[in-house]
């Protein structure tokens, strides 16, 4: 540490930091533009100039590094006289528009302007004007004769994002921001420009001209999306919500919002938002009044378990859903006498079920993956399933950390990796095997059950790197997970991890990845898991948040459940495809109408309430399901609020535990008959709001899916990257556009999962057969 003076106050900081930092320590206010504590040092504003004793100028505080002994002022005659020249240039150029500017009234170059701009303009010449330029459905550009050139979306780009996509063209006062070559901005963290820029030349579009920021209330709430747990601030006015911003949290998202959390709001005043109940009478649907849809409901339950018996009855549950809501299901179900009940949806291998020590979890905290110094990444499409945990581990990356993939999919990660192994569905688990043994040779340790297996040069260079490093961190990913050997790869994973004294844990696929089992929403004993459940059809489904054909493993099965059953509740936010086979439709409130909790992948707590009044006859499911307990007659169902059922959830929750008392088994490689099936789920089709999300499925991710095979394969079907081919799996075909990936292994296709283009094929994983139109 070293001591500098600021304005006449002693300050402590650490030696090499910058003014600045020191400045922003001691709560000392230096204007700026361009400096931002995340992104590197440009230096290019030149507003935040101070006056450093014997120097002879004023030097920039964000640049100047502090010295011990440094005596600084800011706001001197000479810091004030530099400072209001600096915004006198700023100025120069800049539209006098800001009562029409969306960013008016949250603009730092408003409010810098009121302190160091004058109260007229000695410049009388003709103001430069740059032609709009567009960059997407996302971010607006069609003001950037504001810009100031501070460059903060271009580091951004390259430092936190990960790829370049916008840069400065031209020189002086010709200086422009445009992207490459007419490309648009694609990244899936792009909305942190529009935060990141201080004046209002990048704006939101789907929020442009829709509220000005002070008619704004903003409410405080989390992601129900990915596994993190972003915080939220949902700025609402009428009772509607007209965007989402970050609330900074150093320890979960830092200031960032992925464009996922971002956006997706706009799903919540989608035209398909279901707002009565309704029952289908005759094959017609018609809007009852929520009592009548109940006891259909209650009755209706209560005929199947006298008849069929309860066994009979099964629920299942997305794990976006809240922690109150899986805790309230799991126990209505049981409370009639079933334990049918599961939110895994999109898994395919429960055979860790009744092994696991507790429920599955990140490891470690979220803030110690930039601590890691090697990392080894099973089975995820990193960017577009976490794309903050992704930046976290870019930032790893770049202190010097080594990334290690195993993956059926070679995608960009948008970082150096160290060593990757690419291999088919079926070849992961002898993957995962040869890096134990290789790993226990360097280690000196125990290679029990994987003595058989023939080490390969990928394998033996993911050991070498892992034994290599003092913080070792095993993540399995959404592929691993919903693998048809996922307890086998977590069992190796884990084997990994304890070899090399490092942390093992599983990446959350949705918001309550992680609440779901401590909600006790999964199978006991006597329970069927969700794939028993479709592969033996129950008479009775309750659906809460699912939309079968897009969110189970297997969409056929799924579909095929639903139409052979006597009585299906779906209770959504949405009109869905339900109304072909649902019996009644119950409108349950989203995130944003009803209180509830998430619990993040790391095992984080989080609680929010609405942010808006449930929108027509919406209900809160908690509401909901506590009131069929009551018309059920089962016992504990007369909760007063949401924090009352939270409480008792939590005081019946259990315990986060990576560990699997699964045996190995089948490590050998074998070769898999006829072309093996990767299926991601696109990054805007993971959930059902932001499926309904407008501007988001306009965007590069949300294009329709495609059938993607090395060009190789598609030669040998005398295929053509472009021409459209059939794509067949069980019982159904659809046509897909081909595309040649030379980043996926030998007799693979990958073609999406989670997508209505796709929704009629079988399971995630699987044979499929692609063959010419």
């Amino acid at each position: 540490m070293i001591n500098i003076e600021i304005d006449g106050k002693s300050v402590e900081t650490e030696r090499g930091s910058t003014v600045m930092d020191a400045a922003r320590k001691a709560g000392v206010y230096i204007p700026h533009f361009c400096y931002h504590k995340k992104l590197s040092i440009a230096a290019n504003c030149r507003m935040c100039l101070i006056e450093v004793e014997k120097a002879p100028k004023p030097l920039p505080a964000c640049a100047t590094p502090a010295a011990e002994g440094m005596k600084v002022k800011t706001h001197s005659e000479m810091a004030v006289k530099a400072q209001k020249g600096v915004m006198e240039f700023l100025l120069v150029n800049h539209p006098l528009d800001c009562p029409i500017c969306d960013q008016g009234g949250e603009c730092m170059l408003q409010d810098v302007a009121v302190g160091y701009g004058g109260s007229a303009s000695r410049y009388n010449e003709e103001k430069r004007v740059v032609e709009h330029k567009d960059v997407g459905v996302l971010i607006s550009t069609e003001e950037m004769s504001r810009c100031i050139q501070c460059t903060r979306c271009v580091r951004f780009g390259q430092e936190i994002a990960g790829v370049m996509e916008l840069g400065m063209a031209f020189r002086g006062e010709h200086a422009e921001i445009m992207s490459f070559v007419d490309s648009t901005v694609d990244s899936e963290l792009s909305g942190n420009m529009i935060d990141l820029c201080p004046v209002g030349a990048l704006t939101s579009k789907p929020f442009r001209y829709k509220a000005r920021s002070w008619e704004l209330s903003r409410r405080r709430s989390v992601s129900p999306h990915d596994a993190l747990g972003s915080n939220l601030a949902v700025n609402v006015r009428d009772n509607k919500v007209f965007r989402v911003l970050p609330i900074e949290n150093e320890e979960i998202n830092e200031c960032w919002l992925s464009d996922k959390d971002r956006f997706s709001y706009e799903g919540l005043n989608s035209p398909e938002r279901l707002t009565k109940p309704m029952l289908k009478q005759d094959g017609k649907w018609i809007e009852v009044e929520w009592q009548a849809a109940l006891e259909y409901v209650a009755n209706g339950l209560r005929q199947v378990a006298n008849g069929a018996g309860a066994d009979h009855i099964a629920a299942l549950a997305t794990p976006h859903s809240t922690l109150e809501e899986l805790y309230l299901l799991q126990k209505l179900m049981r409370g009639v006498g079933s334990g049918n009940v599961d939110f895994r949806l999109r898994q395919s291998d429960f055979s860790a079920d009744g092994k696991q020590a507790g429920a599955p979890w990140l490891g470690m905290p979220v803030a110690e993956i930039e601590s890691r110094d090697r990392l080894l990444v099973v089975g995820s499409f990193l960017r577009k399933d976490h794309p903050l945990l992704a930046h976290r581990v870019r930032q790893a990356v770049k202190k010097g950390a080594q990334a290690n993939i195993v993956h059926s999919s070679d995608d960009d990660l948008l970082m150096p990796v160290a060593n990757k192994a690419i291999a088919a569905p079926s070849e992961l688990v002898n993957v995962m095997a040869q890096i134990l043994k290789a790993l226990a040779a360097e280690k000196q340790g125990s290679a029990q059950g994987v003595e058989n297996v023939t080490v390969g040069s990928e394998a033996a260079a993911i050991a070498k790197s892992l034994a290599s490093g003092e913080r070792v961190a095993v993540l399995l990913g959404n592929f691993a997970q919903q693998h048809p050997q996922a307890s086998q790869l977590a069992v190796l994973a884990e084997k990994i991890a304890a070899l090399c004294g490092g942390k093992f844990g599983f990446l959350g696929e949705a918001a309550n990845s992680v609440g779901g089992y401590l909600a006790g929403a999964v199978p006991g004993a006597k329970g069927m898991n969700a794939a028993q459940m479709l592969a033996s059809p129950r008479k009775a489904y309750v659906l809460l948040n699912v939309e079968p054909e897009l969110d189970c493993a297997n969409p056929q099965q799924a579909m095929a459940a639903m139409q052979a059953a006597d009585l299906v509740v779906a209770m959504s936010a949405f009109k869905h495809h339900a109304t072909e086979y649902a019996d009644v439709l119950l409108p349950i409130a989203p995130f944003t109408e009803t209180s509830g909790t998430f619990v993040s992948t790391e095992g984080r707590s989080q609680s929010f309430k609405g942010a808006v009044k449930p929108l027509g006859d919406t209900r809160p499911a908690w509401k909901v399901l506590r009131v069929l307990g009551n018309l059920l007659g089962v016992q504990g169902f007369d909760y007063d609020s949401s924090e009352a059922v939270r409480d008792e959830a939590i005081a019946a929750q259990g315990k986060l535990d990576n560990h699997l008392d699964v045996a190995l088994q089948g490590v050998a490689g074998g070769a898999a008959q006829g072309t093996q099936r990767v299926a991601d789920v696109p990054l805007y089709s993971a959930d059902a709001l932001v499926r309904r999300a407008a501007s988001l499925q306009k965007t590069r991710d949300a294009a329709t899916p495609t059938v993607a095979m090395r060009g190789s394969e598609l030669q040998k079907l005398s295929v053509q990257p472009g021409d459209t081919v059939k794509v067949t799996q069980g019982n159904a075909s659809v046509r897909l556009v081909a595309r040649a990936d030379d980043g996926l292994p030998v007799g693979v296709a990958r073609v999406a999962a989670g997508h209505a283009t796709t929704a009629e094929l079988g399971a995630m994983f699987g044979t499929i057969t692609v063959e010419r139109a």
